[in-house]
């Protein structure tokens, strides 16, 4: 079982992102001291001390520096910052250099993240942004709660906390900052602490209080476990640390909310007999029984919340797996032995879609009273080794080695036609005909990541779901690549693709209204080059004859908890169905949406209830796309370069 464990332990250091402080820029000249937490060069009390060569900590402030890594400033959030700092921080001096990252610990006990610009004449120019820092350093301070592994935001069907599940309380002042790597509490008798770090969480629900073991605790965020005991219902949470208590946070407690880890191949899937890690070299074969770890099947009163137990109890909650929208049979489900961690062991089915990105996703409770885990996926190939997906034409090998590179330079390319409603509120149709190119460098995040509720990629017969309160946050620092003029030439002529000066690296045409037809055609991109990317020619095939949907009227309205049957007639052969949805709820922000994938030659496709239950009630629209393959093209200066071809139709719908 502790191989096992080991398999699954990094997802604990995963965060949710939390919105920062703006950034300060200011010049230090030798012999001045900064103080993090204010933004002020100050006489006393500081963090940093410039010498005109060092920077040095002072008092009980850290230090790190991350040579030449500047580019991932603007993509740090506190989460990851504070990440960064359990590599190890240190009081020692530092020499810095123009474009260095420094990680820093403040004396008030928040983290900073730091971007050196410039270093020249015995003065340093410093951009910078602490996260929580103040005038005044306060207190403990909560602003989330969330699954440690689902990371569902507050607002959504799915959404809430289970007794018994190991969640994640995000904030800044919570704790004291580790003096070296993280480590975790360990679970051996007599249990995971009720203190750590200086901090203790307590629950009020249900008219009691609770106190909950804690995993770990640091300034940014405390991983602990809800205790079993708690009631469902309104419950709130409380740090203490440094004899200041937090603000009161609320959260829901729920019976069960199913939250899978995740990592940068998919979900964290072991092997049930040989303990290996499933990924994109290394993908599972339909047959295979599997471990998937996660929190959040609801209340394990025969085990400990704290206490290791070599005979873990399964967990009396109705529950169902799904591989691309087939449903598994479940071996076990329940405790794995560590306090909040559950392990389901389960069979894929002989039938269950293959591809680098096929569905997981678990769905608990019963009728009406489902509740929807996050969507991960996990690698699924008919003999094993490494994954091939037909719709993006890759190859598990390229995807892992994109996924090891820090920055990846891509291109991508369509054409299309979109018929959609005028507004919200006007539902007259109107076609468009556009063509779209863009070019970027991303650096700061692994090309294909798993961010726990969504995905970028799909394998076919697969939904996946994406759930956001705001658009804050996000790890990618995204920078325009130059590539040139860019023309497209079909059937009825020749366009030029525009540049769109506010945002280097994208193209655009509006085609007119004769340059796509129901007949389809070949559209081929030319590139001339720029001073990023070389020249480029490249075909896409719009399928022929185009797509129609059949029930659209019908499909106006969707009851979240029976799903929306979406039909169809024509399309191209060999081509796919790709079926969008979205709904927002006003009042909290939240916003989501899915997406599925089928072939063409289907006529119809099911999206299941367990995934338009997790939208909100309101008003959004439901979109249906016959999508030729996704082709590779290649050109000087690309690591991976993608085109495409779509018809689709856009509605209205209300979401009930």
């Amino acid at each position: 079982m502790s191989k096992l464990f080991s398999r699954a332990i990094a997802v604990f250091a995963l965060a949710f992102p939390v919105v920062a402080l703006a950034d300060t820029t200011l010049t230090l000249s030798s012999g001045q001291t900064l103080n993090l937490d204010t933004g002020k060069v100050v006489t006393s009390g500081g963090d940093l001390l410039w010498d005109g060569t060092n920077l040095t900590p002072q008092g009980t402030a850290m230090a790190t520096d991350l040579p030449g890594e500047s580019a991932l400033y603007s993509s740090l959030t506190q989460s990851t910052t504070s990440e960064l700092a359990m590599g190890g921080l240190s009081t020692a001096a530092i020499t810095p250099a123009a474009n260095d990252l420094i990680i820093a610990q403040t004396n008030g006990g928040n983290f900073s993240k730091i971007a050196v610009t410039t270093v020249g004449s015995g003065s340093i120019t410093l951009k910078f942004n602490t996260f929580g820092g103040s005038s005044t350093p306060s207190g403990p301070t909560i602003t989330g709660v969330v699954n440690n592994y689902s990371y569902i935001p507050a607002g959504f069907p799915n959404s809430g906390i289970a007794p018994g599940t190991l969640f994640l309380i995000t904030g800044s002042g919570l704790a004291s900052a580790p003096t070296g790597n993280l480590t975790l509490n360990s679970s051996a008798s007599p249990g995971i602490p009720l203190t750590s770090a200086g901090a203790s969480v307590s629950v009020q629900a249900g008219g009691k209080t609770f106190t909950p073991g804690l995993y770990y605790a640091s300034p940014a965020q405390i991983a602990a476990v809800l205790p079993s005991g708690t009631p469902t219902g309104t419950a709130t949470v409380t740090v203490t640390y440094n004899n200041a208590t937090s603000n009161a946070f609320s959260f829901q407690v729920v019976p069960s909310a199913l939250g899978f880890g995740t990592y940068s191949d998919g979900v964290i899937a072991t092997n049930a007999a040989t303990y290996a890690l499933y990924g994109y070299t290394n993908s599972a074969k339909p047959g295979d029984t599997i471990v998937l770890w996660g929190s959040g099947l609801g209340a394990d009163t025969a085990d400990s919340d704290t206490v290791y137990t070599g005979t873990p109890h399964a967990v009396n909650t109705p529950l169902q797996i799904y591989f691309g929208g087939v449903a598994a049979h479940i071996l076990y489900a329940g405790s794995s032995g560590f306090p909040g961690l559950n392990q389901i062991d389960v069979t894929i089915p002989e039938n269950a879609s293959t591809g680098c990105y096929v569905t997981v996703v678990g769905v608990t409770g019963t009728g009406s009273n489902i509740t929807t885990s996050n969507f991960g996926h996990l690698a699924i190939s008919p003999s094993g080794g490494e994954c091939n997906d037909s719709i993006f034409g890759i190859s598990g090998g390229t995807i892992s080695t994109l996924s090891g590179q820090s920055t990846v330079r891509s291109g991508s390319l369509f054409v299309g036609q979109l018929i959609s409603p005028k507004s919200q509120t006007d539902n007259t149709p109107q076609t468009s005909n556009i063509a779209f190119a863009d070019f970027s460098k991303d650096t700061g995040s692994t090309y294909a990541s798993s961010t726990g509720s969504s995905s970028s990629a799909f394998s076919l017969g697969s939904c996946f779901v994406s759930e956001i309160v705001s658009s804050g946050g996000g790890t990618v620092t995204s920078t325009g690549l130059d590539a040139g003029n860019i023309s497209l030439t079909g059937p009825a002529g020749t366009y030029q693709l525009m540049t769109i000066p506010t945002v280097v690296g994208s193209y655009i045409a509006e085609l007119p209204s004769n340059a796509i037809t129901s007949s389809g055609g070949a559209f081929t991109f030319n590139g001339s080059g720029g001073a990023d990317v070389g020249s480029f020619k490249t075909t896409v095939n719009l399928p022929n004859p185009i797509l129609t949907w059949t029930n659209q009227i019908a499909d106006a309205t969707v009851n979240r908890g029976q799903g929306v049957t979406v039909d169809w007639t024509g399309g191209g052969s060999g081509t796919y169905v790709i079926i969008e949805g979205n709904s927002s709820d006003s009042s909290t922000g939240a916003f989501g949406s899915f997406t599925c994938i089928t072939n063409q030659s289907a006529l119809s496709f099911q999206v299941p209830g367990y995934v338009t239950s997790t939208l909100p009630a309101g008003s959004g629209m439901l979109d249906v796309e016959n999508a030729t393959s996704f082709g590779i093209f290649t050109a000087t200066g690309l690591d991976f370069g993608f085109k495409f071809g779509f018809t689709g139709v856009s509605i209205n719908s209300t979401y009930q």
